[in-house]
């Protein structure tokens, strides 16, 4: 079976001996582990965000990124596709591992996901688990972890610490807004299997979404990279299903435009849910817009729409 973190770590090596043209910076821990800074103290850049965000996608997954038009806006565009789409985005590049550890706090995504099964039920859900002898993690943070991060990580991958390779990528540097506008696919197919769509169902899915200017300030630059994906991103899919109504209904509801919430800056729905993710609708954390088509039938079902103004308003182009 295909192993997420013995193929990314391909990537990792890579990214690690040409740090200098990634601009990121390794370093090792006091237990051996290997991290990766890609907007600490390094420069990083739109290279290391494209790398990372394959390297999240756990090797089975392709990025690029150019310059699209959006209206009368031009934006840089990270563009994924993946012919693994269930094990790429739920089985490794989910930001679902909650990491904490005193004043620490990020957001762990990567393929270590699938040693440690962050979280379990979304692994049975897709049938799949990876049995490599090294870990691959992206922190989403602005802080180097401290030790007991370190070991806990390792301990909880079922692996040596020396083989534990950890990726920082903070919201306000330019790699980061490129990984996040790159987990578009993963957003249109965890909508999906929110709405009760089996994943495994999924032979293919390509995505895109602007990047998002980088904003020094996290908040600022949270509330930029999600509004990049909820009013900007676009998903296809291809998959079996044996129910075309059914299908439909589903797509229907599968966008972030089905949420109460569309139309207002995600830095403004953040204020009002009390600065707390879990309190925001999640039918709101979708692309902009989703086509399908079912291999089965032939038919293609679409919802949604980029919403340019939204965009302009995020980063400050209008009032």
């Amino acid at each position: 079976m295909l192993s997420v973190n013995r193929a990314a770590y391909k990537l990792v090596e890579k990214l690690c001996d040409d740090k200098d043209d990634y601009g990121v910076a390794v370093s090792k821990m006091h237990s051996g582990a290997t991290v990766i800074d890609a907007g600490i103290q390094a420069k990083g850049g739109s290279a290391a965000g494209g790398m990372i965000t394959e390297i999240c996608m756990g090797g089975s997954g392709q990025a690029r990124i150019l310059l699209m038009h959006y209206g009368t806006l031009e934006l840089p565009t990270v563009q994924i596709q993946t012919h693994h789409p269930a094990i790429a985005t739920l089985g490794s590049q989910s930001a679902a591992w909650q990491i904490k550890s005193g004043d620490f706090t990020a957001i762990g995504s990567g393929p270590a996901r699938a040693l440690a099964l962050k979280p379990k039920d979304m692994y049975e859900d897709i049938g799949y688990k990876d049995e490599a002898d090294l870990a691959i993690i992206v922190l989403e943070t602005s802080q180097k972890p401290p030790n007991e991060i370190v070991d806990k990580l390792a301990s909880e991958c079922r692996v040596q610490p020396s083989r534990l390779f950890i990726i920082l990528t903070p919201t306000t540097s330019l790699a980061g807004s490129v990984q996040i506008s790159g987990r578009i696919i993963e957003t249109g197919i965890h909508k999906l299997r929110k709405l009760g769509l089996d994943p495994r169902t999924i032979e293919y899915a390509c995505g895109s979404a602007p990047v998002a200017p980088v904003h020094p300030k996290f908040t600022d630059a949270m509330g930029r990279t999600n509004d990049a994906i909820l009013y900007g991103g676009v998903v296809y899919v291809a998959l079996r299903h044996d129910d075309d109504e059914k299908l439909k209904a589903i797509v229907n509801n599968a966008t972030s435009k089905a949420s109460r919430w569309y139309g207002q800056l995600f830095k403004e729905i953040f204020k009002q849910a009390n600065c707390d993710f879990y309190k925001i609708d999640p039918l709101l954390f979708a692309p902009a817009a989703l086509v399908i088509n079912n291999l089965e039938t032939g038919s293609v079902h679409r919802a949604g729409e980029v919403n340019v103004e939204m965009l302009k308003r995020s980063i400050g182009l209008v009032a």
